[in-house]
């Protein structure tokens, strides 16, 4: 792409994500969630031609650049199916998105842009969605849980404040207790299974899917916590879950789990 190309797709897709705000809620249909690509393109490439039709509903959960060979490609691929499918795509905001709050390394996406086109994305990626909603159970962000009294409370959250560390920085231990401070190494605030118990049934919901953390167990806290990726970059294997809105989904078992 050139700049100009690029300068005008991300002047397209800011409008767009201006009209989502922070909480998507989706009423019907099927769902099929994306873990971190993380410059995977091919991963991207093969959700989206075996599931992205009129009928279906994806959401990717953050972490699109970085780690990966085709970080440009990847994100920009996505933007310009945001603006095809804007409707049938949602790409919610991961801690890689958020460039424009916090330094992260690695970050070879955002080091290899000049200045113009690094203050453009960091501004436009910011204006990023941070969550969805589902009448059936569940929800779906990147990282962790934010402390809010309830659910339309995450249209509220401020771009760089301490909600939205929470949600896109946040890590889940399978410890007892609430929050457990932050990681000495890498500064992401630890949360345990009371925090967990206590906000789902704060904001009403049965199974949160998430990403981020490739060292979590796939399925924690009576199998009501789901982690998947979709990315080579852990050595993991690329999975994607699957949901039918017209089904309760109570645990994750009431989800189909796929590998990409």
């Amino acid at each position: 792409m050139t700049g100009e190309e690029t300068r005008s797709l991300l002047d397209q897709v800011e409008a767009r994500f201006e009209q989502e705000g922070n909480l998507i809620k989706l009423e019907s249909g099927r769902v099929i969630f994306v873990g971190d690509t993380h410059g995977d393109l091919e991963a991207t490439r093969a959700v989206i031609a075996r599931h992205l039709n009129s009928k279906t509903q994806i959401v990717f959960l953050g972490d699109y650049v970085d780690r990966g060979p085709k970080s440009a490609e990847n994100l920009n691929s996505l933007l310009r199916l945001k603006l095809e499918h804007p409707d049938n795509l949602f790409l919610l905001m991961g801690n890689h998105e958020g460039r424009r709050a916090i330094a992260f390394h690695p970050a070879d996406f955002w080091e290899g842009l000049d200045g113009e086109l690094h203050a453009r994305y960091a501004a436009v990626l910011s204006r990023m969605p941070l969550a969805v909603s589902t009448p059936n159970g569940i929800i779906a962000l990147h990282g962790a849980l934010p402390d809010v009294e309830s659910l339309e409370d995450i249209d509220d959250i401020e771009f760089g404040g301490r909600w939205w560390q929470q949600i896109t920085w946040g890590d889940w231990q399978e410890q007892d207790g609430k929050y457990l401070g932050d990681d000495l190494l890498t500064g992401r605030p630890q949360f345990g299974q009371g925090w967990f118990d206590e906000m789902m049934s704060r904001l009403e919901k049965n199974v949160l899917i998430r990403s981020h953390q490739p060292n979590a167990r796939q399925a924690m806290y009576g199998r009501r916590c789901l982690t998947i990726f979709t990315s080579s970059a852990y050595h993991l294997p690329r999975t994607i879950a699957i949901a039918d809105l017209e089904r309760e989904v109570e645990t994750v078992d009431d989800l189909v789990i796929e590998t990409v």
